[in-house]
Formats: structure tokens, sequence, C-alpha cells
């Protein structure tokens, strides 16, 4: 069986076109090239990152499971493991943190009951761990909410973003 054919299953046909998008950007002998592309499809697909994926990635893109590996491992906007459905992410690089972003992340953590690198009971939210940059300063304080970027946040605005999130 082919190792497209074997891991089928775990790559949707939506993922599969997403991931073939990001291969033909590059020349056949430079697949590797297409591999954060591919993991942050797989993982808006599914959630987060597990084993089991990141080989079917692996297969898919016929490069060693080891750079995929690597790859999830290094970069902090992969989540090997199941988070809530919301993934906040609070700047907290030096402007950020000038203009208040400790009270933010205060705030989130007492609203929401939980601490940094957590997800609330229900599954609703998940609260990364710190965020060194999110290359947003002149918007500072600000947060990632599913990779939408919400800019220049007091308490009550981040109450308004969270209210109108879907379950």
């Amino acid at each position: 069986m082919a190792a497209k054919e074997q891991n089928a299953p775990m790559l949707s046909e939506h993922l599969r076109a997403e991931i073939d998008h990001w291969l033909a950007r590059y020349p056949d002998n430079q697949r590797r090239s297409a591999l954060l592309g591919a993991l942050r499809a797989a993982q808006h697909e599914h959630g987060y990152l597990s084993t089991e994926l990141m080989d079917a990635v692996a297969e898919y893109l016929r490069i060693p499971a080891m750079d995929v590996y690597e790859a999830a491992t290094f970069y902090s906007m992969f989540e090997l493991e199941p988070v809530g459905r919301h993934t906040i992410a609070v700047c907290s690089n030096v402007s950020c943190m000038l203009r208040g972003s400790d009270a933010i992340i205060e705030h989130l953590q007492r609203k929401l009951g939980i601490r940094l690198g957590e997800s609330t009971p229900d599954g609703k939210f998940y609260l990364k761990r710190e965020e060194e940059c999110l290359a947003a300063c002149c918007g500072a304080p600000m947060m990632q909410v599913d990779h939408v970027y919400y800019e220049n946040l007091t308490p009550e605005r981040v109450d308004e973003i969270l209210a109108k999130l879907e379950s």
C-alpha cells in the first residue's frame, strides 16, 4: 500500500489538498519546505498534533518522521496534546508588558479559572503558556485568539472578545 493511502483516514481530502497547495510552492526535492504549512493545516483540522497525525504528515510529504517531530516540538504554535477549542496567546514581550499584558493575563486567568498552559474544564478555551512576541508592538497589549490578532486590550475588551466566540 502506498504511503499516501495508509494514512488516508487521518488526512482528510481537504487536508491533503491544503498540503498539496504548500507542496506546489516548492520543487519536488524540497518537500520538507512545505512542513510548517502542512503542520499548521493539520493542527487546524484536528486541534492538536498527535503522533499518529505527525506520522501521517511525514508519510504524505515523504520526509522522515523525525523532521516532523523536531519542527512540531520546536515551534510554540504547535500543540502536542488536546487543548481547548479556542487558543488564547497573550504577548508578554517588553512593549506589551509595559502597556499592561500582565494585567490582561491575570484577568484571563481569573475569568477562565485556569493558569497559563491549561484548558477550561468545558474544553472551550486554552490559555497558552507565555508568548514572547506576537509582532504587534504598536498595538500593545495584544493577544491572538485562534490566529486572529486583538490589539489595545483592556479587561473589558477581552471580555467582549471572549463573549463573541462560538462554543
